[in-house]
């Protein structure tokens, strides 16, 4: 039986204190030098995360072994830069970033049509660094709906140092008491954001072919996208140089479409970003069907 995503961020509290530390005292580039040993150490010694990732490259892309696995270092070292902004951006350091939003007036014409609307986006990039960077572009309040595990202790030491994310946080509940808040935030005209691309034990799901391969995704993003019936569109945020990030949003897709027509359309659009960034894909556990 394949390992499976279990819905906690990776990452120790004394790491998140050391980077936090790196962050204040030595500034976000220089943090950057030390992704080199997370990476590294990930390779050596995180085996789930790194056979993960290898099969995601051997499967996916074809890779060999060896180009596998300098795949996945460049990937861990990435995705160790993402978490540096994560830290910076909530950290009130906004202002070192810079960014470009292809087809932003997407997210302008949903929010003239008074529905809310609900962005739908993946873990290739990090689109919780968008959130950060749209605060003073996007008048909507997004909320971001999440399996809110994430370790308790490091949850509480980022928002005492940082002050949390800068937008709402609606956790999944076994109860869907979610599915209220989600109906409520859009009934105040705002934004739902979702991710699309991850699985877990108790989430129905679907089969759909991702990279000439079938992967598992869950069926609740696509649901809540079309029930509501409001405007849907897919979005991004790809990290490029420096600390320069690449944010884009599909043409508006209406709920008329069925759940699996939504979902087939989601899955194009993802695997034409992974495509174009394939070292920033950060589901590290075995992601293909079996």
């Amino acid at each position: 039986m394949s390992e499976k995503w279990d819905g906690k961020s990776k990452g120790s509290l004394w790491g998140y204190k050391f980077f936090i530390f790196c962050i204040k005292s030595l500034g976000v580039r220089f943090s950057y030098f030390f992704c080199f040993f997370v990476a590294s150490y990930f390779v050596f010694f995180a085996k789930k995360q790194r056979t993960g990732l290898i099969q995601f490259y051997k499967v996916g892309f074809g890779y060999s072994a060896i180009k596998s696995i300098r795949f996945s270092f460049l990937t861990f070292f990435k995705f160790g830069q993402t978490l540096i902004d994560r830290i910076a951006l909530m950290s009130g350091k906004r202002k070192m970033y810079s960014f470009e939003f292809k087809n932003e007036k997407v997210l302008i014409e949903m929010l003239n049509q008074n529905k809310g609307g609900v962005l739908i986006s993946g873990h290739v990039g990090n689109w919780e660094n968008a959130g950060n960077l749209l605060r003073e572009r996007v008048t909507a309040k997004i909320n971001v709906v999440m399996l809110n595990d994430e370790v308790e202790k490091i949850k509480s030491y980022l928002e005492l140092q940082t002050g949390g994310p800068k937008f709402n946080i609606i956790p999944i509940k076994d109860d869907f008491s979610h599915v209220i808040l989600i109906h409520q935030a859009l009934k105040r005209n705002e934004f739902i954001a979702i991710h699309a691309d991850r699985v877990n034990e108790i989430s129905k799901n679907i089969e759909l072919k991702f990279l000439g391969s079938k992967a598992k995704f869950p069926l609740g993003p696509f649901v809540i996208a079309h029930k509501f019936k409001v405007p849907i569109t897919f979005v991004f945020a790809l990290k490029k140089s420096g600390l320069h990030y690449e944010l884009s949003a599909t043409d508006p897709i209406y709920s008329s479409q069925s759940e699996i027509e939504i979902a087939e359309k989601y899955v194009s659009c993802l695997e034409q970003k992974v495509k174009e960034s394939p070292t920033q894909w950060f589901n590290f556990y075995d992601y293909y069907a079996n």
